[in-house]
């Protein structure tokens, strides 16, 4: 197996709709990650997916005085997938994460999936909210009751075992996240990225913990019961679907194992 290039630079997208009053919590964890030593650059992309409630502005203040954070924005609301899709257009770390917004669940963890992904062979590093080893106060059992059914058909599908699918943590190597050509544009994309990338090489995924704070839909949460059914469906048709040419071409020359 070869060693893979160290990770020196990374690049976080994160999406962001109506989190006025959650944003500014979660650009203060931001700021504050220790990251290791050997990452030199560290981009935060913050994808303003057509916010009305006052985050557009909060995102351009804090990038007018932080020169390492990027207001990028999407005058209408196109989705989860759509804003990882923008952020990936400018990307230019050597690994590229996604960050929900909601503060669910927290930067401090970006530093334990960097050194996971570090690791011989590794392409992709999905977090946990249920692997155990973190505290985390009860949520939602009925979102937990989906997730299973979820994380139960992918790792039927694909033939690995995956505790979280819908975690929306989630760490690539650039190279790869870009070779799966990506095309949902809503919460389906978690799906998306997780199958295509196990099935491109199903060693080089590892999940790790991470902690997790569940907030109830009337908080603001956006997932709804129609959006888990379309993702039954998307894990379905990802997992049977031909993988795109510029997968099958990273596969055949991709130096991690």
């Amino acid at each position: 197996m070869v060693k893979p290039e160290p990770i020196s630079s990374l690049s976080l997208i994160v999406p962001v709709y109506n989190e006025a009053e959650r944003v500014p919590d979660l650009l203060e964890a931001l700021s504050k990650v220790r990251w290791p030593a050997e990452l030199t650059h560290v981009e935060f992309l913050l994808v303003d997916d057509g916010s009305t409630d006052g985050t557009s502005a909060i995102l351009e203040a804090w990038c007018q005085q932080h020169t390492s954070f990027h207001w990028i924005r999407q005058e209408t609301n196109r989705g989860k997938g759509a804003a990882i899709h923008r952020g990936l257009q400018i990307a230019v770390g050597d690994a590229v994460g996604i960050q929900d917004a909601d503060m669910e669940l927290l930067p401090s963890d970006w530093p334990a999936m960097l050194e996971a992904l570090a690791l011989p062979g590794m392409g992709m590093v999905n977090g946990s909210r249920y692997l155990p080893g973190l505290y985390r106060p009860l949520h939602s059992y009925r979102r937990y009751v989906a997730n299973k059914i979820f994380s139960w058909l992918t790792s039927l599908l694909i033939d690995i075992r995956i505790t979280d699918m819908a975690c929306g943590h989630k760490l690539l190597r650039r190279d790869l996240i870009l070779s799966l050509d990506l095309r949902e544009e809503r919460f389906g994309v978690e799906s998306e990225i997780l199958i295509k990338s196990a099935r491109i090489r199903r060693n080089h995924i590892v999940e790790i913990p991470v902690h997790y704070f569940a907030r109830h839909q009337g908080e603001g949460k956006k997932f709804r019961t129609l959006d888990g059914l379309g993702i039954l469906w998307k894990i379905i048709r990802y997992s049977l679907a031909p993988l795109p040419p510029s997968a099958l071409r990273y596969r055949n020359v991709s130096t991690l194992g």
